[in-house]
């Protein structure tokens, strides 16, 4: 493991006011961010708290520097109000995505934007890698902030594949490297190494996080996601809240048994995921590594790519009926590691596929694109210490309409 002298990291350390929250005043950042710029009447109004609580709660966030005052607003009586918005340098959060062909680290703001990353792309993850990535692109991060905002890094989120050691044959990598993952424990190493508090949750629920809490448009109440990258996974949002099931390990989608083309069934991790396309590639002799290095352009044969996009789109269906057959769900949203035409056809063509199969007693959910896109995975390991500190549970004491 890579040695760091302690002052290489002395940026990341030191406290604020800008730490854990009280209810009320998480409760206030919560609805800030989900509804956007709103004044102390709008906030008293959804919460029952009275107009004095909320001032002060307001007040004490902004000399917190949280919040931040927008142009005041007149009305045709009574004195104008002042909406407030979450102030984008407030707090900073470090999210590190931990995939099975390279890490990225990124730091976000306070309203979710993307400050600056750094990404390392290996043949296969080791504990002694992801820990010698952080030690030295932390306090790098850290370090394009002014100093005196670099206080403001609250956290670190990291968003990885739970069981590493289970895919070595997929990834091909030796078991007894992968075997580490067993036994290390990379929170603990990982917060010593930076000094801030770390969260680990999967990888494919982490991204559907990001959506939750920074995706942009109407968000649905009840929606599965499915997030392509070099295996498919997914995760399941009910009642506005991201439901991550007794181990963590909800909604993994790429266990659901699916129709197989030639007949039977195989597991949509089979026929959904990127590595299924770069086998197809590789077979069709054209190379497929770029997949990994980079989303934005994939160089691919429309022959290979539209196959690939059909069984994709049928066992996405098929998976799709199965879950809104247990849990009536109100939208399926699909974003992953991909160019945005790629998505907006791989979404077309599995709406159409929804629609052939039969769907008696079944009210079909919406078939969306995701709004975060391919750093979906590290802006919601970025999420995850933003949403331990300052939010709180979307539905506690919110009065709608």
């Amino acid at each position: 493991m890579q040695d760091v002298s302690p002052n290489s990291l002395e940026v990341l350390r030191g406290t604020n006011q800008s730490g854990m929250r009280d209810h009320n005043e998480r409760l206030v950042l919560s609805l800030v961010r989900r509804h956007g710029a709103l004044a102390k009447s709008d906030i008293a109004r959804m919460t029952g708290l009275s107009a004095q609580t909320v001032s002060v709660i307001m007040r004490g966030l902004e000399q917190d520097g949280l919040l931040e005052r927008g142009q005041p607003v007149r009305g045709k009586v009574g004195q104008p109000s002042v909406p407030m918005s979450l102030a984008a340098e407030g707090a900073f959060f470090l999210g590190l995505k931990v995939g099975r062909r390279s890490a990225d680290l990124v730091l976000t703001d306070f309203r979710g934007r993307l400050r600056a990353a750094r990404r390392k792309v290996y043949r296969y993850p080791t504990p002694d890698t992801v820990v010698g990535f952080v030690r030295e692109a932390a306090p790098a991060l850290a370090r394009e902030l002014p100093v005196a905002l670099r206080s403001r890094v609250m956290g670190m989120g990291v968003a990885m594949p739970f069981q590493l050691w289970n895919w070595v044959s997929i990834i091909g990598a030796p078991q007894s490297e992968m075997d580490a993952w067993r036994t290390r424990d990379l929170a603990a190493e990982l917060g010593a190494a930076t000094g801030l508090p770390v969260y680990v949750q999967n990888d494919a629920t982490s991204a559907c996080g990001a959506e939750l809490i920074f995706g942009t448009g109407e968000r649905p109440k009840d929606f599965l996601y499915f997030y392509f990258g070099t295996f498919i996974g997914g995760g399941l949002v009910m009642n506005g809240q991201l439901f991550l099931g007794r181990t963590g390990n909800a909604a993994a989608v790429g266990s659901i048994q699916v129709p197989a083309p030639g007949g039977g069934t195989r597991r949509l991790i089979d026929l959904a995921s990127m590595s299924v396309l770069a086998e197809a590639m590789e077979a069709a002799g054209e190379g497929s590594d770029h997949l990994w290095s980079q989303h934005d352009r994939w160089e691919v044969s429309e022959r290979v790519l539209s196959a690939w996009l059909n069984q994709a789109a049928g066992a996405l269906a098929h998976a799709t009926l199965a879950a809104a057959a247990l849990l009536e769900i109100e939208a399926v949203l699909i974003d992953g590691w991909m160019p945005l035409g790629v998505r907006a056809e791989l979404v077309r063509r599995t709406r159409g596929a929804l629609l052939g199969l039969d769907l008696a007693g079944i009210e079909p959910p919406l078939i969306r694109e995701g709004t975060v896109g391919a750093d979906a995975r590290a802006l919601g390991a970025a999420a995850i210490p933003l949403s331990q500190r300052y939010l709180i549970d979307q539905n506690a004491a919110v009065r709608e309409g």
